[in-house]
Order: C-alpha cells, then sequence, then structure tokens
C-alpha cells in the first residue's frame, strides 16, 4: 500500500506540474507578440488556406516531407505510432470502455514498435547528421533516451512480460476518483510509471513543447498578404488607436 500511495502522490504533482505549465507556456505562446509578416513562402493568402495548412503539418509533416524525406519516414512513425498508442491507453481511464477503442487495441499494441523504431531513426540522426549533431545538446539525447525507455519498457510488459492489466485500471480509475486502489506489484511496470511522471514533469520546460507551439509560429499561422493587408499588431501605438 505503501508504493500505492507514494505513485498517487506523485501522479497527482507530475499531473499539476503538466498542466500548469504546458497552459502557462501556451499563455507565454498566446500573448507573444509577433512584429513581423514572416510566413514561410510559398504560403497560403486566406484564413481557411492557413488552417489547412496548419492540419497538414500536424497530420502527414508537409513541410519535414519536402525537407528530407527519411527523417519525415522515422518522424512519422514515432508520431503515428505514439498516437495510437495514447489512444489504446484510454481504456485504463474509461469505464466501460467505448467500442472503437477496443477496436484498435491490435493495432495499438504493434504501433509501440513503430514508436520505438521511430524514435530510434530520430537519435541517429543527431550522429549521423552533421548540422543536427552540432546542434544536439546532452538534454536532446536524455529526452529521447527517456521516451525510448518509456516506449521499451511498455512493450516488456505488452510483448513478455504480462502484468494484472485489471489491477492496473483499478489503480488508474481510483486515482481519478481519489480512491486509491493496489497498484499491481510488478517491477518493470513500477520502471514504466515512474519514467512517465518524469516525462510529465519535464515536459513543459522541454522542446517536446513544439506539440502546441506549432500553433503560434508565426512562420506557420500567417497569411502571406503583406501587399493586401498592413500588419498591425495589437499592442503597437497605432493599433491601439
Amino acid at each position: 500500500m505503501t508504493l500505492t500511495v507514494l505513485y498517487a502522490i506523485l501522479f497527482y504533482v507530475a499531473a499539476i506540474v503538466f498542466i500548469g505549465g504546458v497552459a502557462r507556456k501556451i499563455y507565454i505562446y498566446a500573448k507573444t507578440p509577433a512584429p513581423l509578416k514572416i510566413p514561410t513562402t510559398p504560403a497560403p493568402i486566406t484564413k481557411p488556406g492557413v488552417a489547412w495548412r496548419i492540419i497538414k503539418e500536424i497530420t502527414v509533416f508537409e513541410s519535414l516531407f519536402k525537407s528530407n524525406k527519411w527523417i519525415w519516414i522515422f518522424g512519422w512513425l514515432f508520431h503515428f505510432g505514439l498516437l495510437l498508442v495514447l489512444l489504446r491507453h484510454l481504456r485504463y481511464f474509461i469505464e466501460p470502455t467505448w467500442f472503437w477503442i477496443d477496436l484498435i487495441q491490435p493495432f495499438g499494441k504493434y504501433a509501440s514498435i513503430a514508436m520505438v523504431v521511430g524514435l530510434l531513426g530520430l537519435w541517429a540522426r543527431r550522429f549521423l547528421v552533421d548540422r543536427i549533431r552540432y546542434i544536439s545538446s546532452p538534454s536532446d539525447h536524455l529526452m529521447l533516451l527517456l521516451l525510448i525507455s518509456i516506449g521499451v519498457t511498455g512493450m516488456l510488459m505488452t510483448f513478455f512480460i504480462p502484468i494484472n492489466i485489471v489491477a492496473l485500471k483499478g489503480f488508474i480509475m481510483g486515482l481519478m476518483t481519489f480512491d486509491f486502489k493496489p497498484l499491481p506489484a510488478s517491477p518493470i511496470l513500477m520502471i514504466h510509471l515512474a519514467l512517465i511522471i518524469v516525462l510529465m514533469v519535464i515536459f513543459p520546460i522541454s522542446k517536446l513543447l513544439h506539440a502546441p507551439g506549432l500553433f503560434f509560429a508565426p512562420t506557420r499561422n500567417q497569411r502571406d498578404n503583406p501587399r493586401e493587408q498592413r500588419h498591425v499588431q495589437g499592442w503597437s501605438a497605432e493599433g491601439q488607436q
């Protein structure tokens, strides 16, 4: 029971740090002025065009595809695998489980392999690509190691070291209602959950914030209409008139 309470407290703290930190960063992104019209051309000139451009960036990584095909493959593998894995994990937070979550369980299981392969490819580029190696810091390598460790420990539980998922769901559902249920006594599960807690805590101060940051990038969310409309920020003297 001691471990159950300890992990419960750690998850509550991590959730507060994660939600508060991400919300604070999004607020800062939203309030940061963009004094110049700097969309990456060729860029759309209408708001629907900008929305479509951002959708393509989120779903198929259009700009990365145009710039580097092999990095795009590993990046897309990681992000698509991560999406399926996260959707698969929704079964631990919902009762009864929605039917479509049950349908994707087999796909989510093997998506973890794609996720780890993608991460290994992205890590390899930090050694093999000169310009990327030059700007890579120790934190970049540690972040990739953390993500790979989470993926590998999850795969170990899925394929080699099964755990009591009913008890695990009871623990997670109990966290949501402040009704602590015993956490399964599995060393690999303890490691997996500890790594997730670390990720939640450091996420708001890491480069992983490019996820929400993409929506606020002026090179992506601005229209290419400087000739048709003057770009004036609301905080400027003219914008306040």
